[in-house]
């Protein structure tokens, strides 16, 4: 296959035309689909749609309405979007380098999964927990905050095949993007109550039987 002359930009080097991509620190490139590179690409779809609830946080901060309970959320979204960068540095290693990485900077920590457990149960004590599931879509930052928490999920499940395959050179990358899975939803509902917005529930509510019609019909003409 021949390869075409690299073009004059800062971004594009060409050496992906092939359909392959580097890893870290070097070694043999992989295909652009191989599982390797499906999950920390999905790292990226979650720090792409955490910057989306940052930016609506932003544009609420500029214009007046940001509620006082929401004026952290922004940089706690910016620290775990950098936070992401480290999971992906760690998913994106070639497997001969897995000794040069650095815990907390190319490798996830243990440290790392107990300061999101910390945050975890602060942010839990600071809502009222819906009984079931619910529908996103009550506000901007939260519905931002669940589409975050979806990617997250699919890279944990990506992560999690990897690791069956040897492929992950740490223990703590898949309990992290667990904990951070949880922790999203929990800062969904955070969002959605700081706005006075309440979780749309999955299920319907049950419609009254004629009975229950008849008799509140009836106590409205009291």
């Amino acid at each position: 296959m021949s390869r075409r002359s690299p073009i004059a930009s800062a971004v594009a080097t060409t050496k992906g035309d092939d359909g392959t991509t580097g890893l870290l620190f070097g070694g043999e490139r992989i295909a652009k689909d191989d599982p390797r590179t499906e999950a920390y690409g999905t790292i990226d779809e979650a720090v792409a749609a955490l910057g989306l609830a940052r930016a609506n946080l932003g544009v609420k901060r500029r214009i007046g309405t940001l509620s006082p309970t929401l004026g952290g959320l922004g940089d706690l979204v910016l620290r775990l979007q950098r936070e992401l960068f480290v999971v992906g540095a760690e998913l994106a290693t070639n497997p001969e380098a897995w000794d040069r990485l650095e815990d907390g900077r190319t490798r996830v920590s243990a440290a790392m999964v107990d300061d999101l457990d910390a945050t975890l149960l602060e942010a839990e004590a600071a809502v009222t927990m819906p009984a079931e599931f619910v529908v996103p879509g009550e506000t901007v930052t939260s519905a931002a905050l669940e589409l975050a928490r979806t990617v997250v999920r699919r890279a944990e499940r990506r992560a999690v095949g990897l690791r069956r395959a040897g492929q992950v050179p740490g223990d703590h990358l898949i309990p992290y993007l667990n904990r951070l899975a949880d922790l999203l939803w929990v800062l969904a509902r955070a969002a959605e109550g700081a706005e006075s917005k309440r979780a749309t529930l999955a299920r319907r509510a049950s419609r009254p039987s004629p009975q229950e019609r008849a008799s509140g019909a009836a106590g409205g003409n009291r």
